[in-house]
């Protein structure tokens, strides 16, 4: 499981160092892809295996799994992180994302997420009032 949130660099080869405690359980491969709210969603490869799974599950006729089997598929890019943790964020994942070079990267459970800082800021921002209404609908019967 991810969890915290963490404050790397974005190199200017587009190479960002995983944080020290994601590493071994990414070490084995990554699939990075868009995320929802224009962020990157960063998945360990069996993670990434079971949601395609679940995708490929969904018939041709569902229009809406097609279309975002489509975006997820093929902005995905997979690597194996280097020696020091280092993965190569492509162009087209850092354009979508608006990444520059301070970044946030946070565990979200079976993912990672990485987020341009101030994208991270202001969803915070936006977001954070929510946080306890928004409880009821997602834990039915609260914590």
């Amino acid at each position: 499981m991810f969890l915290g949130t963490h404050t790397p660099r974005l190199d200017e080869k587009g190479r960002l160092i995983l944080p020290a405690k994601f590493r071994d359980e990414l070490a084995g491969g990554v699939v990075i892809t868009k995320g929802q709210e224009r962020c990157l969603y960063v998945f360990p490869m069996p993670e990434f295996q079971r949601i395609a799974g679940q995708l490929r599950e969904q018939p041709m006729t569902h229009k809406a799994a097609r279309a975002y089997g489509r975006v997820f598929f093929a902005s995905a890019h997979d690597e194996i992180p280097d020696k020091q943790g280092r993965v190569t964020i492509p162009i087209h994942l850092r354009e979508y994302a608006a990444l520059d070079r301070e970044l946030v990267v946070i565990g979200a459970s079976t993912r990672v997420e990485i987020w341009d800082k101030r994208a991270w800021e202001s969803y915070l921002a936006d977001s954070e009032g929510d946080f306890a209404d928004i409880e009821e609908g997602v834990l039915p019967g609260g914590l």
